[in-house]
């Protein structure tokens, strides 16, 4: 299988993958989880909370804004950053579908 061949998946398999995809890394987790906590968050605070260069925050915030499961609003010099709570409904969903779809069979393997 190719690495362009997502035409033949459904879009939700390729929605559900690219979402997953922006959260497979343990410091967007990091990022989400303090997010999540505070409701809101400045990009400086990042830096100092979870310990990686400014630059490195600033590639992982883009690439969950890209995917849509953060959203930001400009404040003079810093960003404010939200869950997209769209986007985090649509993604809840979906995982929680395809986790659900494991039926347990007891005598496999």
């Amino acid at each position: 299988m190719g690495l362009t061949k997502t035409e033949i998946f459904t879009d939700e398999q390729n929605q559900l993958s690219t979402l997953l995809k922006a959260l497979a890394h343990p410091a967007r987790i990091a990022i989400l989880q303090r997010i999540m906590t505070f409701n809101t968050c400045v990009c400086g605070d990042l830096v100092e909370e979870l310990g990686l260069a400014q630059a490195t925050i600033s590639q992982h915030l883009k690439e969950l804004k890209n995917v849509g499961i953060i959203k930001g609003t400009v404040e003079g010099v810093s960003v404010c950053y939200c869950i997209n709570p769209v986007t985090w409904e649509l993604l809840e969903k979906q995982v929680g579908a395809f986790l659900k779809s494991y039926k347990g069979e007891a005598n496999c393997c």
